[in-house]
């Protein structure tokens, strides 16, 4: 047998065997072995990446996922050769692209992020990637899936800041397990403690593994994104260099709020950081003309948007609930946030709209015009992912449900179908909290 041939056998068994073990993580291992011992036999010897050269790779939403994705990953060395190959599923016909080599340092750390944009891919089609340097240098193998079926499932995660991250890593570990068709997941902002803190980001990204190389993330930005060492306020230096979403088109805000079309879905992710602080009465702002210029751009992008579905994601809830408590109290009703966006979300037809930032999951169900309206947005406060706990807030009257135990974590799943949107929440051991249909 020649070696092209033996190459073509290789591949087809790992095409065979994948399909009826049907798990990225087994694909990937066994692939990656046969595809060494390939190139082994072809007479080019890829050397595999130590860890220190490929950190925490990770797939980010490009703005049209059906034919586009943002690859990322890191390295503890400066790497100007960085590449990515990708190429059909089971295909020999390799494409190659250069990755960028940049070097960010925060808190006294330095590393090295590479990132490039994988374009003109064919929708609803499964690719393979595999990133490394120059010539010889690569990683393994690991799955990129086009937008464009039909039905597709979500994965959605509230506030995940933490002092010991191990709650939120059983959370993303056992959720990937028990919904092995995820195409997409989603951070609802305040992924960490503090914005400045290296050693949380390394421990986040670290944490987001079983989904990071096969699945695309979106990103929201958070209050704690933005948080110095010494708790005061900067710019979200970390957050905007580790996750390279879509651009707006504004170079002030670039990145910090964005769209991107996933399926017959057009997610719209918010800015909500218009305050100085975490502290409900400091009406500081950082950039005054922060909602000024993003109400424009919502406008804009809303009008052009040409998807079936409209789904929006915020940081803090558009919703006002009341709390009492020495020196501070509060009443019921709308927040600054929901006076001004609401309205334009009725105007267009949004469909779901998620926010987080309070700690708790509580399902608003449909609103339209600050009131209860079956033809408006479905409204729901996503819950809690980490170990950080809030006060215990009153309930809202247009609370339909509230989960009982507001001490325990959650996350939830929304599965795409042509007429439906089904959302549900669920305990970090796979209980059932609650369900929402949305048809049209």
């Amino acid at each position: 047998m020649n070696k092209k041939r033996l190459i073509i056998s290789l591949l087809a068994i790992i095409t065979v065997f994948g399909a009826i073990v049907g798990s990225y993580v087994y694909r990937d291992t066994i692939y990656s072995r046969i595809a060494r011992t390939a190139a082994v036999v072809s007479g080019q010897e890829i050397k595999p990446l130590l860890d220190s050269e490929s950190r925490y790779i990770r797939q980010i939403v490009a703005q049209d996922n059906s034919t586009s994705r943002t690859i990322m990953w890191q390295s503890d060395s400066s790497e100007a050769d960085a590449v990515i190959e990708y190429r059909l599923a089971g295909s020999e016909n390799t494409q190659t692209i250069g990755a960028t080599d940049k070097v960010f340092t925060d808190d006294g750390s330095t590393t090295y992020i590479h990132e490039a944009t994988l374009t003109g891919l064919t929708p609803n089609t499964k690719y393979e990637y595999r990133v490394g340097y120059g010539s010889d240098r690569r990683s393994d193998w690991y799955s990129l899936e086009t937008a464009g079926a039909s039905v597709y499932d979500v994965l959605i995660y509230p506030d995940s800041q933490s002092g010991d991250y191990s709650q939120w890593e059983e959370i993303v570990k056992d959720s990937a397990h028990r919904n092995p068709r995820t195409a997409l997941y989603i951070s609802m902002g305040d992924l960490v403690d503090n914005g400045e803190q290296d050693y949380q980001w390394r421990t986040w990204l670290n944490s987001i593994r079983p989904l990071s190389a096969n699945v695309p993330l979106a990103t929201t930005l958070g209050n704690h994104e933005m948080y110095t060492l010494d708790w005061k306020m900067r710019e979200p230096y970390a957050y905007l260099n580790y996750f390279a979403v879509p651009p707006n088109g504004n170079e002030i805000f670039n990145r910090r709020y964005y769209s991107y079309d996933f399926g017959d879905v057009h997610y719209v992710v918010l800015d909500t950081m218009l305050y100085e602080s975490n502290h409900e009465d400091n009406h500081d702002t950082h950039h005054p003309d922060l909602y000024d210029v993003q109400v424009q751009w919502l406008r804009q992008d809303l009008a052009a948007n040409t998807k079936k579905w409209t789904v929006v994601l915020m940081h803090r809830d558009p919703f006002q609930y009341a709390f009492d408590r020495p020196g501070a109290s509060r009443d019921v009703g709308f927040d600054e946030e929901g006076v001004l966006f609401m309205p334009i979300f009725d105007e267009f037809n949004v469909d779901l709209v998620l926010s987080a930032h309070l700690h708790s999951y509580r399902n608003r169900g449909h609103v339209r015009n600050f009131d209860r309206d079956a033809s408006g947005p479905l409204y729901i406060l996503t819950g809690i992912a980490g170990d950080a706990r809030r006060p215990k807030w009153k309930e809202h009257p247009l609370d339909v449900y509230v989960a009982p135990d507001r001490d325990k974590n959650n996350y939830m799943t929304m599965t795409v179908t042509p007429n439906k949107l089904i959302v549900k929440a669920f305990l970090p051991d796979g209980t059932q909290l609650d369900e929402s249909v949305i048809e049209k």
